[in-house]
């Protein structure tokens, strides 16, 4: 911490790990149809967590379980245009099988927080509770209105928790211009003089689908030229194997020179094997941002060994890159061929913003003052998150969910995989941090 702020935030510092271990227990995942435990007992913890500290949350329930908590924190001057700090409390489900500590467990080991949610994105939501409580209960009023939104559903869309909040409730978001969520502002040492924060300024847009092959059913021991079977698995894997063409967006293009000249070698995004090689643990999270592309993820057919079923289906995960939907639709649709009918299961739009403003520099101070050799850089997220819904409200959007990271940890492979943790030390840097920014914004 630095000196000149030796007393800023600690109280948010003491708490914020034990904050990210009681959520972490709180069994929130997201099967993407409403058969988990729903997000409801998380929402109630966090109102629980804002009124000590005088607040008026609000909770929302877009279907049983789902919920949402809102609160609105008045700032010193109202007359300002608002801040939005969202989170989502939901995550992807785990095998605790497969885990070295239990997913659900909040356990601190090796210096870390482990757990469902310790990245995605319940860490974010602990350095927001912590914060704002420190703030509260410190009498700091923030320079500007401040909307907290801890969401349902981010994992399956948005549908019940952002979007639902954004159609049936706008009011909430009354004067808002801007925004800071997940995926964001997470550190990538290059040497010992330099760290790059990753902004995220953009982000995929997504055609999760649903693939159709219709064929003539008939007995096993037959000869059958129309097998919906084989017509849909040769579709899925010329799709699968297909490689996709470089396109190279503004908010890529950026990063892209900004390392660089961190790294003093020219990164070329047409040579993609010696541009990976020099990222090393973010390489796949920015690999993924060079091309549009399109993931098979569930085969479903038949329900007898000697039985040809009449119908076959697929799932896959479509990602396209800002500017790009069009050459996206067409090239799946070419490649997947007439006889597989593709219907969307949820769409949403890519997004892009600028890295530039009184926002992206209050980010670059609060950085700079806890850690000296920081320089933040603009980035594009391959997934999604709220911000697509937040950005029908004309809300500019930022991913900012402050962590300095040891370089040895596989910050990309900690989302929806095995053994997610999150260091203790990188919370209380984020509480320091958020805190800073809160300020300068």
């Amino acid at each position: 911490m630095s000196e000149s702020n030796a007393n800023r935030g600690v109280a948010g510092e003491d708490e914020v790990a034990d904050l990210c271990r009681d959520l972490i227990r709180i069994d929130t995942s997201n099967y993407g149809d409403h058969s988990g435990p729903g997000e409801r007992a998380a929402a109630e913890y966090v109102a629980e967590k804002l009124a000590e500290v005088g607040l008026e949350p609000k909770i929302f329930e877009s279907h049983k379980g789902r919920a949402s908590t809102v609160a609105r924190i008045e700032g010193e001057d109202p007359s300002r245009p608002a801040l939005l700090i969202h989170g989502h409390t939901d995550v992807v489900p785990a095998n605790a099988e497969d885990w070295t500590h239990h997913p659900f467990s909040g356990e601190i080991a090796d210096g870390c927080v482990w757990g469902r949610g310790a990245v995605d994105m319940k860490d974010m939501d602990a350095m927001t509770l912590a914060v704002v409580r420190d703030r509260l209960r410190s009498g700091r009023r923030p320079p500007r209105d401040i909307v907290l939104a801890f969401l349902a559903d981010e994992e399956a869309g948005g549908t019940y928790g952002a979007r639902y909040l954004v159609d049936k409730h706008p009011d909430l978001f009354e004067g808002v211009t801007e925004a800071i969520g997940e995926v964001g502002g997470f550190s990538f040492t290059v040497n010992e003089n330099l760290r790059l924060y990753l902004v995220e300024t953009a982000q995929k847009g997504m055609h999760w689908m649903r693939l159709t092959v219709e064929g003539t059913a008939g007995h096993g021991s037959m000869t059958n030229s129309d097998n919906a079977i084989t017509e849909l698995c040769e579709a899925v894997g010329r799709l699968g194997r297909h490689t996709w063409p470089v396109r190279v967006t503004k908010t890529v293009r950026s990063f892209l020179d900004e390392l660089s000249d961190a790294l003093g070698t020219p990164l070329d995004p047409e040579d993609m094997d010696a541009t990976l090689a020099k990222l090393g643990g973010i390489a796949k999270m920015v690999g993924a941002t060079l091309r549009n592309s399109a993931a098979p993820t569930m085969l479903g057919a038949g329900y007898k060994v000697n039985v040809i079923p009449g119908q076959a289906t697929a799932h896959v995960d479509g990602r396209f890159l800002p500017g790009y939907e069009e050459e996206f639709l067409a090239d799946l649709d070419r490649i997947l061929g007439p006889r597989v009918r593709r219907e969307d299961v949820h769409a949403d739009k890519a997004l892009e913003t600028s890295f530039d403003g009184s926002l992206v520099d209050a980010m670059q101070s609060a950085l700079r003052a806890e850690d000296p050799i920081a320089r933040a850089v603009p980035y594009m997220l391959s997934g999604g998150t709220d911000a697509k819904s937040f950005d029908d409200l004309g809300i500019r959007c930022f991913g900012f969910a402050p962590l300095q990271l040891p370089p040895e940890l596989d910050f990309a492979g900690m989302f929806h995989g095995v053994d997610e943790r999150v260091p203790v030390d990188g919370l209380k840097f984020g509480v320091r941090v958020l805190d800073r920014f809160i300020d300068a914004s």
